[in-house]
């Protein structure tokens, strides 16, 4: 899916949103974290929650200094990422992984967006540059650890 998040004209637009993804994010790793059998897995997966928990406090600050209202949860897209670990859940533990993975994609493609957004002061330019590698680093984890056979 193509998403438009980290293209806003605005700054406040563009925390706005990031939040709302972040939120739709978290509801996401909540899902996975409760349908996982694998305990290193788990534990993973709550280790990138960790993360996403970080980025919605950032954004939040962020939206603060900007006067604008933080979005406190996600969208209807949050029923897309969490249906497809629903429906991942069945299959078993890589299947969700790989669902997961392909949540991490948006998120990916905002943050890198949102951190050539001249809309973006340097700092939060900065910050999504952090978040990027975050979301860089959990896809490639699920990547891997849903080619790895031990997970099956």
């Amino acid at each position: 899916m193509v998403t438009t998040v980290g293209t806003e004209s605005t700054f406040e637009k563009l925390v706005q949103n990031l939040l709302i993804l972040e939120h739709d994010a978290i509801a996401a790793y909540e899902s996975t974290i409760e349908k996982l059998d694998n305990p290193t897995s788990k534990a993973k997966i709550a280790e990138f929650k960790a993360d996403h928990d970080s980025h919605v406090v950032e954004l939040t600050r962020l939206a603060g200094a900007l006067g604008v209202e933080a979005p406190q949860e996600g969208d209807m897209k949050e029923y897309l990422t969490t249906g497809k670990i629903a429906l991942a859940s069945i299959v078993g533990d890589r299947t969700i992984l790989k669902a997961m993975a392909t949540n991490e994609i948006e998120t990916k493609m905002a943050y890198d967006q949102a951190s050539k957004n001249s809309a973006a002061s340097p700092e939060a330019q900065a910050f999504f540059r952090k978040a990027l590698a975050d979301e860089t680093r959990h896809k490639d984890w699920m990547d891997a650890a849903a080619a790895d056979e031990a997970v099956a």
